[in-house]
């Protein structure tokens, strides 16, 4: 729940999109639609300045959903709406892979720099986490399933733009976005916990001893 920004979180991720699929196929009109969804994600942002909450999480789904709707609007097309979501997907995957083809896991990469970042020694920093083999397997092991996530929305979403289904391609793209980001965090989380934990425990032994 807190990777994903709790119940607001979800609700703010999700409203934008819910919005902007129903009003066009509503009204299949793409400037009014653009217009409510554009309005809607500055009102998300103002309620937060409001309250003088965490505004970080609103600027960034703005951002996001501001290159989205500036995409659809300039090529008066809806469908476009979900283009650099592709474009988003497709970068992961060549990352991703590339990190699988290094035997360096983009997913270790991640939780190791999020759970202590470096700027220097960053080769033992490295080997600290590549040589303990159960927690590399782990990453490796989610990297892999975060790939086969990607490659999975655009083999289901990119045949539903080309057959011009808003409708359905708004529905995917829901269902695909928090729904299944929450379901594969919470799956990476339990393969990767135990290495994790049994990791930092002989690393914590290991300072106790000196």
């Amino acid at each position: 729940m807190q990777a994903i920004g709790g119940p607001r979180g979800i609700v703010e991720s999700i409203l934008p999109g819910l919005v902007f699929v129903v009003l066009f196929v509503v009204t299949h009109n793409v400037l009014i639609t653009v217009a409510v969804s554009a309005v809607l994600a500055v009102l998300q942002l103002i309620a937060r300045l409001i309250q003088r909450q965490s505004v970080t999480g609103a600027l960034t789904g703005l951002l996001a959903v501001g290159i989205c709707l500036v995409w659809a609007w300039l090529s008066h097309d809806a469908r476009n709406y979900y283009v650099p979501g592709f474009i988003v997907n497709a970068f992961w995957i060549v990352v991703l892979s590339i990190s699988l083809i290094a035997r360096i896991p983009g997913l270790g990469v991640l939780v190791q720099w999020v759970s202590h970042p470096v700027t220097e020694h960053f080769s033992a920093w490295l080997h600290d986490w590549r040589d303990d083999k159960p927690l590399w397997r782990a990453y490796m092991q989610t990297t892999v399933l975060w790939v086969a996530v990607f490659t999975l929305r655009l083999a289901v979403q990119v045949p539903a733009y080309l057959m011009g289904s808003v409708g359905w391609l708004g529905t995917l793209r829901l269902i695909m976005g928090v729904p299944l980001f929450a379901l594969v965090v919470w799956v990476s989380w339990l393969i990767i916990a135990t290495p994790l934990h049994n990791h930092k425990a002989s690393a914590h032994k290991e300072l106790s001893c000196n």
